[in-house]
């Protein structure tokens, strides 16, 4: 038995190997791309003033869901201003956005064809499987070989990491949708991509939703692992604070994540279900609207 060995691991890595050298130009062009994704927008989030970056922050809280909330994010986010972790917590957040965003676009469109097909959703799954099961530290490996460090190995491993919980969360949606509705519109003449964007994909999209608040609270939980990759912002930090023993330093990053984590979860929670939340201001004009066709109504009446 000692002499049994099954080299996967290398095998695993001449495959790799074999990709970086045979892809290298279409690996530099991802490079480029999310590169200037992401450093566009943490430039954009940084060169505006924290104070009217956290007055638009409460606003769409408010909008979205309270007044509560606006309240709140405004003082964490002071918090964070005085934490000295600013342009730390919008490097992050520019990390988590666009790889999130990445995520989405790849899973939403995988979600719909698992759910359109048994066959490819059988295959799909033992794939999924394995990537919420890998330690997120291993995607580092290939994220630094394809892409050396910084953000771009960071939005990589964060993509591989995230993206599994929003093709189930999208299959499971579309797969939940009334059959007797969706046969009606077959009835009525409508084309299969009708009836997906016109019918299924509205009916699914709070479960679609939840999927992609996964998806965002994945990618913000990588935020330590992506810096680990060299990627600049809270993860970073901690990382630092680990390697020094700096507590103080720690906390003060941990936390900031913390924040960010909760204000990102309030806000795509009330996306997915926008009618529950009666405080916000799309509530308040929802009502106002609807006061105003009744009253409409019974004028004509």
């Amino acid at each position: 038995m000692d002499d049994f060995r099954i080299p996967l691991g290398d095998w695993v890595a001449e495959g790799l190997n074999w990709f970086k050298a045979t892809f290298d130009g279409f690996l530099d062009a991802v490079t480029m791309v999310i590169k200037f994704l992401v450093e566009g927008l943490a430039d954009g989030l940084t060169s505006v003033p924290f104070a009217v970056l956290i007055v638009v922050f409460a606003l769409i809280g408010w909008l979205l869901r309270s007044w509560q909330l606006a309240v709140g994010t405004a003082i964490t986010m002071l918090l964070i201003v005085g934490m000295g972790q600013w342009e730390n917590a919008m490097l992050t957040l520019a990390l988590v956005l666009i790889a999130a965003l990445i995520a989405v676009v790849v899973a939403v469109p995988l979600g719909i064809a698992a759910a359109r097909s048994d066959a490819f959703s059988a295959v799909l799954k033992p794939v999924l499987d394995f990537m919420q099961t890998m330690p997120a530290f291993v995607y580092l490996i290939p994220a630094v070989i394809f892409f050396s460090i910084g953000f771009v190995p960071g939005v990589f491993a964060t993509v591989l990491f995230s993206v599994a919980p929003g093709v189930r969360f999208t299959e499971l949606g579309i797969r939940g949708v009334d059959a007797e509705t969706v046969e009606a519109g077959y009835a009525f003449g409508a084309a299969p991509g009708k009836i997906l964007r016109g019918i299924q994909l509205p009916l699914a999209m709070p479960t679609i939703m939840a999927g992609i608040n996964q998806v965002i609270m994945l990618a913000l939980s990588m935020a330590v692992v992506a810096g680990m990759a060299g990627a600049n912002g809270l993860g970073k930090e901690v990382v630092a604070a680990i390697s020094t023993l700096n507590i103080a330093q720690g906390v003060e990053a941990g936390l900031s994540v913390v924040i960010l984590a909760v204000f990102l979860d309030r806000v795509t929670a009330a996306l997915g279900n926008p009618g529950e939340f009666k405080h916000s201001l799309l509530g308040a004009l929802r009502r106002r609207r609807d006061a105003r066709r009744t009253g409409t109504l019974a004028k004509a009446a």
